[in-house]
């Protein structure tokens, strides 16, 4: 079954169709939603809500071609996991100015990142205070800008500007402990 004919039988609330989505998307949306909460037993209640309000939303689904069920899919769930972080008042910064480390933003840092596997670094991610793991995520993976960050959370462009400038400083610090302990190991 194409894309659209998966969609036009979601719209019909096709529970066969349904399955299908749900086999086919939740791995991936339920990814997201953990990026977005921080941990899996909020993501797990977060993609339960988001196919909620997909199932029941499909006629504002409009199918655009190859991938934008997909984008609709994956923006019904980031504004689930915005509407829980505003709600439940976890858009907290988290840490002090002074907690956060001067890192300068250099070339040799993009290197340190492939040396980083992408589960190590989705889990540094993940454990970023939520004001600041959001903001990095809309902005690294959505690609908002500020502007669009700042109306979509209810905050100042500067604010999300900061918060994203304090996350990666802290994913950098991260990332160099680790590069650092595994050369240490490796003997490097």
């Amino acid at each position: 079954m194409s894309e659209e004919e998966l969609a036009e039988q979601c719209r019909k609330k096709d529970m066969f169709a349904q399955n299908q989505l749900y086999k086919l998307y939740a791995g991936g949306l339920f990814t997201l939603c953990v990026r977005y909460s921080g941990d899996k037993e909020t993501a797990k209640d977060l993609l339960h809500d988001g196919f909620l309000k997909i199932y029941t939303s499909f006629d504002q689904f409009t199918y655009r071609g190859d991938g934008s069920l997909r984008a609709w899919l994956s923006r019904v769930m980031v504004n689930t996991a915005l509407e829980y972080l505003r709600k439940n008042e976890k858009m907290n910064m988290g840490f002090t100015m002074d907690e956060i480390p001067e890192i300068s933003d250099t070339h040799e840092d993009t290197d340190e990142i492939t040396l980083l596997p992408q589960s190590v670094l989705m889990e540094y991610i993940s454990e970023l205070p939520t004001g600041y793991r959001t903001v990095f995520n809309l902005y690294i993976f959505e690609e908002k800008s500020h502007k669009e960050i700042a109306a979509l959370l209810g905050i100042h462009e500067k604010s999300s500007s900061s918060q994203l400038c304090r996350a990666k400083m802290i994913l950098m610090k991260r990332i160099r402990e680790y590069v650092n302990k595994n050369e240490y190991e490796t003997g490097r």
